[in-house]
């Protein structure tokens, strides 16, 4: 399950989690909504290996700001505390399990 993510949230969630998938998106966007399911099947693959979250830019901009989110859809892998990689734009469910090195 993808989960939402606030900014006041995102350190507790690095800590939890060694490995964590963050989807930043708007609902108006088409890529974005487009994404949605992918993302979702591969948190249910990858359920208990992968905290995913989402942050929808609109509502949560000074979010977007700190992660530097200039385009949507975008996806960010952080592996122990530190960004690993960043995905801008519609992809595959298997480039993004790549990403994580799953």
């Amino acid at each position: 399950m993808v989960k939402d993510l606030k900014l006041n949230e995102l350190d507790k969630a690095v800590q939890e989690n060694s490995l964590v998938f963050i989807d930043f998106f708007a609902n108006w966007c088409g890529p974005c909504r487009a994404m949605m399911p992918v993302v979702e099947e591969l948190s249910e693959e990858l359920d208990g290996k992968v905290a995913f979250f989402k942050v929808n830019v609109d509502d949560n901009q000074d979010f977007a700001e700190k992660f530097q989110v200039m385009s949507i859809p975008c996806f960010f892998v952080i592996k122990n505390g530190k960004v690993d990689s960043k995905t801008v734009g519609t992809t595959t469910k298997e480039a993004l399990k790549a990403k994580l090195g799953l």
